[in-house]
């Protein structure tokens, strides 16, 4: 029976009452916020994490509650004088009565120490880009996560895909499981190097843009995938695509996905089912409300966990079709019209073709060369004959220099904004030029053709300008899509060769596996490992390891 409660004088309680009476079996939820406004001070942040209520239901009650909410700068705490009307219209005892007991409590008492280096990782990881849709799982979210999956689970000798991680889940994994092996692909270069920089054994970081493909190492590995995808149905059905392009075998494959919709949206929540629905994957679990963010306030900064299982049905691989799958900034689905103006398709054009007036290959969105058949290693053989044009307008940050290696043309203009992360300071430009300056002569033109772009002019070098060090490294970055191992034992044969010098596979190998901390590395592109990966191999490979002769 509900508590005959009498209205305060500003008749806020009836106010409160209505607003419960109007969520029908859905009132629980606004109780407990009732419930924790007068139990102590809270932020409104902490207010919409703590109940996993979102943002506009939790400020129509506070609305309703108008007077009796005292407010203390930015904290919230229903009056004293009116807590025990409020208590009762909560009905708290009944809250108290009828709370699930967190199954997951016994295994965090039992890891005292997880939670804690969580929180170390977290401390030290990049801040969150909004336009790659980035809201930080909490770092006790982190922890339950891979209790949850050791728990679920046999992952001794078992492979792991994290499609995309900047909660930092797959440290989370191996801390309580060394025995699991795990990879992360993301298309944030700043996260996968903070994640190597954990010193975490078991993990490998390999760089990908899932809407151009997915890493070779990473194709067929994995045995369990987990991801926290963009929550846009092409978000969603693009991460869940790549993770099943990820799987070794499927028969007892899951893909383990966060994922959360506002309570007065279900109809996105039914856009991305069908989504899920698309790929022919089963449902085996919705664990409500199981991940916490420091944000997304729109959803009650929570978000489900599901666990999906592929089926014979599901596609092997994914026609990625979508190019905005975010929903912030010029990659949301609302995002900039992908078209140049025309004085800016013409500034490129012109920069392209240069002053020998070379025939020009135009690269990007809605041209005939997209950057999938870029990245996929497979342009067209005019490319080398010709100026190529790059629109890189919706570079997130990896795509220029991963272009300059992919490319083997006499000249390239690359647009990109006029505040990217390579062109941002002198140190950022002295890094890029010393990753392609073997390769590329670059011009770095800023603010052209206008304040938004700017153009990156690329020309090639000749080999014969370059010393025996320096001509082994090119012959590497030449082969960007060869597994380094192959490409850099190839050209220490060849170098070797030059000065008279036999030397056999074993023995570059040997040389090879001298100059490098992490072998795994040698088994990869150079296209997709991450950029501090790549810049530390250039340095090695540039600095003559190995050239002079056959190993002693």
């Amino acid at each position: 029976m509900k508590p005959d409660i009498e209205d305060a004088g500003d008749g806020s309680p009836g106010a409160v009452r209505e607003l419960l009476a109007a969520a029908g079996i859905s009132a629980r939820r606004l109780r407990t916020v009732l419930r924790l406004l007068t139990e102590r001070s809270l932020t409104l942040a902490d207010l919409i994490r703590e109940s996993g209520v979102d943002r506009r239901a939790v400020e129509a009650l506070l609305a309703a509650l108008g007077d009796d909410v005292v407010r203390d700068r930015d904290r919230l705490r229903i009056a004293a004088a009116a807590e025990p009307t409020y208590r009762a219209l909560a009905r708290v005892d009944q809250l108290a009565a009828t709370d699930l007991a967190d199954p997951l409590a016994p295994l965090m008492a039992a890891n005292p120490g997880l939670l804690d280096q969580v929180q170390r990782w977290v401390a030290e990881a990049p801040q969150a880009r909004k336009s790659l849709d980035h809201v930080p799982a909490t770092a006790w979210t982190v922890a339950r996560r891979a209790l949850w999956l050791e728990a679920s689970f046999d992952l001794d000798d078992a492979r792991l895909l994290c499609v995309g991680d900047h909660d930092l889940t797959s440290l989370a994994v191996a801390a309580v499981n060394p025995r699991v092996a795990v990879t992360v692909v993301d298309v944030d270069d700043a996260v996968l190097a903070s994640i190597d920089a954990a010193g975490q054994p078991s993990v490998r970081c390999l760089w990908s843009d899932l809407r151009f493909g997915l890493a070779p190492g990473a194709r067929g590995w994995g045995d369990l995938v987990f991801t926290d995808p963009p929550y846009t149905p092409e978000g969603v059905r693009l991460f869940l695509g790549r993770g099943l392009e990820g799987l070794r075998q499927r028969d007892q494959a899951r893909l383990v996905m966060a994922y959360g919709f506002g309570a007065d949206h279900p109809g996105l929540g039914l856009k991305v089912q069908q989504a899920v629905a698309g790929l022919n994957l089963v449902y085996e679990a919705v664990l409500p409300g199981f991940n916490c963010y420091e944000g997304a306030q729109a959803v009650g900064s929570r978000s489900d966990l599901y666990v999906l299982r592929p089926t014979s049905h599901s596609p092997q691989s994914l026609d990625a079709r979508v190019v905005n799958i975010y929903t912030h900034g010029a990659q949301s689905l609302e995002g900039a019209p992908v078209a140049l103006d025309a004085d800016v398709a013409s500034a490129l054009r012109a920069a392209a073709a240069g002053p020998a007036g070379l025939p020009v290959v135009a690269v990007g969105p809605g041209d005939p060369v997209t950057l999938t058949a870029v990245f996929a290693g497979s342009p067209p053989a005019s490319v080398a004959t010709s100026g190529v044009a790059v629109n890189l307008t919706g570079d997130p940050g990896g795509w220029l220099v991963r272009v300059l290696l992919a490319l083997d043309a006499p000249r390239l203009a690359l647009l990109v904004p006029n505040n990217h992360a390579d062109l941002a300071n002198e140190a950022a430009q002295r890094g890029l030029l010393e990753t392609v300056g073997v390769k590329y002569r670059l011009k770095l033109r800023r603010s052209t053709p206008g304040p938004r772009h700017a153009i990156v002019e690329a020309t090639r070098v000749n080999p014969d300008d370059l010393d025996p060090a320096q001509r082994t490294l090119r012959a590497v970055l030449d082969r960007a899509h060869g597994k380094v191992g192959n490409t850099w034992r190839e050209a220490l044969i060849r170098a070797a060769a030059a000065t008279g010098v036999t030397m056999t596979k074993n023995e570059a190998r040997a040389k090879i596996r001298e100059s490098v901390a992490t072998p795994w590395v040698l088994d990869e592109p150079l296209l997709w490992l991450p950029r501090h990966r790549i810049t530390e191999l250039i340095r090695t490979i540039g600095r003559g390891h190995a050239a002079a002769g056959p190993a002693t």
